[in-house]
């Protein structure tokens, strides 16, 4: 690597930003930063997954400012911007720095090149000065704007040549060993990026500047920081002071210039495990963040993974307003790694309302009767997926594994696959899976199937669903792998929260029947009013004794479905209580609120029966919970279940089981429920908890991570170890 400036050269006076190479604290995150990048060997060097890595990084990052220091010209530039792992630059230094253009329409900056190019006598007066040089040969073909490019082996490189070059008022670079340009006297990298960054008011040590090779050297010693990635020419490392450059990675390209960003803090790290899933651990309201009431469920269960030192981030969504400040994101105390994608009521509304509890949750229910597909909502469905599946690419390390969470994201698969076919895909679905005919009632059935095809593993809490899962992509040649995981619930903290609690709390005289479930149609809560009333039909005595507590907490408002359910419920409860009122008694206790745990923990224990219903469940960890809570007080209540739960298959020897789909079986499975002799309700408690065991939601996680990172595309189908 060699250079000779011409003595109009207007370059200041080299500082050093040795001592600031690693100044977080003055450059951080979000500062608003610029990264000036060579091309060939530089951005454009390394692997094709090192350039996706630095290009989802930027992506992330969209305060750091990209610039291009090239070599090349114009309308070879224009080919690198078609390049779909090539960052946008805002502005680029083209033709060694004889030419500045704006990035955004690829228009001249002319002020700047005219003052770059001052004095330049033009291409044809240095070619013809330069005829008698016969070693040089020059670039035809390529575009040249203000310079003048030749080949030149090095051993020609002599001083009659550049003193030729300094005698027409110019200056030259060298560079690889085989390229020689001749530029105006005022032309470099390093002036040009001088001259952009007064134009743009950039304070440089606000600037990382990156390169490889000889025609970068002016770039460095200006008071940036300073990259030389991993490939450089040994030249260009030997003459460049420490201080000038003092990021030297061993990665080449684009991984060097990556490593530089994080070292100076200017970029987070991506990450070795994305976990995906709509919503996040907390909701915002007009009162501030909202955190669930029970410590188990997905969204508990998922803040488990994130303990102790793992690498992993959450993306996740938020409803949120184009106009409203995104500020309050940043400003929740989980704790936790979460990675927002905005979406607006409108969006939420098409994809989340409509789309998924309309289209998908009946038939994932096997009710396709309750079907309501509307192409908009699809369309607004899969314009959501795109959007997390691109979330996630950003965030993903090369070959990251990334563990979805439920027919949210059905499509997301898909899509990584596609432009990600590095990652380690697995999906887990809380929800039951239905027949194979009842997921063929879908509209774009084959759409998702096909999604679903580039899972690398799929997981269930029972085997029916696993089987009904592969039954469904029987014609895919190659379907993922499955596993079966039922999920546990944090069986110390309720028993800790249980043993705490006032064992007099909402005790009535009486016997209490309970159910905790959100308000929907697949619990079943209007079926279990209309068995309340049949008991009491059948058996008078418990007039004015029996209780039925039904906390139900409202769903989130705009799902159709779900407000028919509501107001159905309502009118039966005030039937069913204006019918059969005693004095002050009525039979049911309607709390459609959300509830503290604590409080949720003493309706359980207070109970005497415990009421699941559910048409369909996935696994139902209420039940669960009732379990622990009258466990570790030596309570004995009794369990009725819900034969189409996921807890029944592991439940069943304690519970009693109940088809909700036959009102008659429901009155006589309640019944007795409610008679069972206390010699047979502690024997059933007893089996009860030792089925329920003490595998944690933590456990569980590891589980499936390990599960997914075991798993290969090309392994032979079937059911994961």
């Amino acid at each position: 690597m060699a250079t000779g400036d011409g003595s109009k050269s207007v370059e200041p006076e080299a500082s050093s930003s040795g001592n600031r190479c690693c100044g977080v604290a003055a450059s951080a995150v979000g500062s608003g930063n610029i990264l000036v990048t060579d091309l060939d060997g530089t951005l454009l060097g390394g692997t094709d997954a090192d350039r996706l890595r630095l290009k989802n990084a930027l992506t992330r990052h969209p305060e750091v400012t990209v610039v291009f220091a090239t070599g090349r010209g114009i309308e070879s530039i224009r080919d690198v911007l078609r390049d779909p792992l090539v960052p946008q630059p805002r502005w680029i230094i083209a033709d060694v720095g004889a030419s500045i253009i704006d990035g955004t329409d690829l228009t001249p900056m002319t002020a700047l090149e005219t003052a770059l190019r001052a004095d330049w006598p033009g291409a044809e007066h240095v070619r013809a000065a330069l005829r008698h040089f016969p070693a040089l040969t020059y670039q035809d073909g390529i575009a040249q704007d203000g310079r003048c490019s030749f080949h030149l082996p090095p051993q020609a490189l002599t001083r009659e040549l550049t003193d030729t070059v300094l005698a027409l008022g110019c200056s030259w670079q060298y560079s690889a060993n085989t390229y020689f340009d001749v530029l105006p006297a005022r032309a470099n990298k390093g002036n040009a990026l001088v001259a952009l960054a007064e134009s743009q008011g950039w304070a440089l040590d606000t600037v990382l500047v990156a390169g490889d090779s000889g025609n970068d050297r002016s770039m460095f010693g200006r008071g940036a920081h300073g990259v030389i990635v991993g490939n450089a020419e040994r030249a260009l490392l030997d003459a460049t002071p420490t201080a000038d450059a003092a990021h030297r990675p061993d990665r080449p390209g684009a991984a060097g210039i990556l490593a530089a960003l994080q070292e100076l803090g200017w970029v987070e790290p991506d990450y070795p495990l994305v976990i995906g899933y709509h919503r996040a651990p907390i909701t915002w309201t007009a009162d501030g963040w909202r955190t669930p009431s029970s410590p188990n469920g997905i969204l508990p269960t998922l803040n488990s993974v994130f303990t102790g030192d793992l690498r992993a981030v959450w993306a996740t969504g938020v409803v949120i307003e184009p106009h409203e400040s995104a500020a309050h994101l940043d400003d929740h105390d989980t704790g936790l790694p979460l990675a927002f994608l905005p979406l607006t009521s409108a969006e939420w509304s098409g994809y989340f309302h409509k789309a998924c509890k309309e289209a998908l949750w009946p038939v994932l229910m096997s009710q396709p009767h309750r079907l309501r597909f509307d192409p908009a909502a699809w369309a607004a469905y899969r314009a959501v997926n795109m959007r997390f599946a691109d979330h996630i690419s950003v965030r993903a390390a090369p070959g990251a594994t990334v563990w979805l969470h439920d027919y949210n994201l059905w499509l997301v698969p898909g899509r990584l696959r596609e432009t990600r076919p590095d990652l380690r895909l697995g999906l887990f679905h809380h929800t039951p899976f239905p027949e194979p005919d009842v997921f063929a009632a879908l509209p774009p059935a084959a759409e998702i199937r096909a999604s679903l095809g580039g899972l690398d593993w799929a997981g269930f809490h029972t085997g029916v669903f696993a089987e009904r899962f592969l039954g469904s992509l029987s014609d895919l040649a190659r379907p993922p792998r499955v596993g079966v995981h039922p999920l546990g619930i944090d069986r110390p903290a309720i028993e800790e929260l249980a043993s705490t609690r006032p064992l007099d709390r909402r005790r009535t005289v009486g016997p209490v029947v309970l159910s905790v479930e959100r308000l929907d149609y697949i619990k079943a809560p209007v079926q279990k009013v209309d068995a309340i009333a049949e008991l009491l039909v059948r058996h008078p005595e418990l007039r004015g004794a029996l209780r039925f507590r039904l906390v139900c907490p409202p769903p989130e408002p705009g799902i159709a479905a779900y407000d028919a359910t509501r107001q159905a419920l309502e009118r039966r409860v005030d039937e069913v209580n204006r019918a059969w009122a005693f004095g002050e008694w009525q039979p049911i206790e309607y709390f459609p609120a959300f509830l503290s745990f604590p409080e949720v923990i003493d309706h359980y224990l207070a109970a005497d029966v415990f009421w699941v219903t559910s048409l369909q469940d996935g696994m139902n960890l209420t039940a669960k919970e009732f379990i622990a809570a009258q466990w570790a007080v030596g309570r004995s209540g009794a369990l009725v279940l819900s034969r189409h739960t996921g807890a029944a298959e592991q439940l069943a020897t304690g519970a009693l089981l109940t088809e909700p789909n036959s009102p008659s079986d429901l009155v006589d499975t309640l019944h007795r429920a409610l008679n069972l002799p206390a010699t047979q309700r502690r024997e059933r408690m007893a089996r009860l908890s030792e089925s329920l065991g003490q595998h944690n939601p933590a456990e569980w996680a590891a589980e499936i991570i390990a599960a997914i990172q075991r798993a290969r595309r090309l392994s032979a189908p079937g059911r994961a170890a």
